[in-house]
């Protein structure tokens, strides 16, 4: 079995989205492909994620389509932030210059030993403790 890939929030956003057909059906395929054990996220990536859904989309998501989406990416790898995650992420503030809550994602990335980070708002191409950060969106 390989190692999973690890996705960022802006993915699950995406996969949700309706406003950028393109952006939903690669968003989507890359859900399809987590939820089956190929990639893992964070419990901060299911916050944001939320978060973004009830407060940000125009129109907000209602309750009860958060809750499904939510339940809908159940079977995906979690990574629960510890005391080790959080120390990571400030290293990572201080090696890469990163804001903290980027942090906590590579960490978190790092920690289920994802090699690659799906994410559109990282720097494509660049390699945080170990985990390579590609944007779907921008291949063809």
């Amino acid at each position: 079995m390989t190692d999973p890939d690890f996705l960022d929030t802006n993915i699950l956003v995406y996969a949700y989205d309706p406003s950028d057909l393109k952006k939903q059906r690669i968003a989507r395929e890359l859900v399809r492909k987590a939820v089956v054990g190929e990639s893992a996220i964070s419990t901060q990536v299911l916050a944001e994620f939320a978060a973004t859904l009830l407060h940000k989309m125009k129109p907000a998501a209602r309750f009860k389509d958060v809750t499904t989406a939510l339940d809908a990416l159940g079977p995906i790898h979690i990574i629960r932030p510890d005391a080790e995650i959080v120390r990571r992420a400030v290293e990572a503030r201080s090696m890469y210059g990163m804001h903290f809550y980027d942090g906590m994602i590579v960490a978190s990335a790092e920690r289920a030993h994802c090699p690659r980070i799906w994410s559109e708002d990282f720097n494509a191409g660049q390699t945080y403790f170990g985990s390579k950060v590609e944007n779907p969106f921008s291949q063809d």
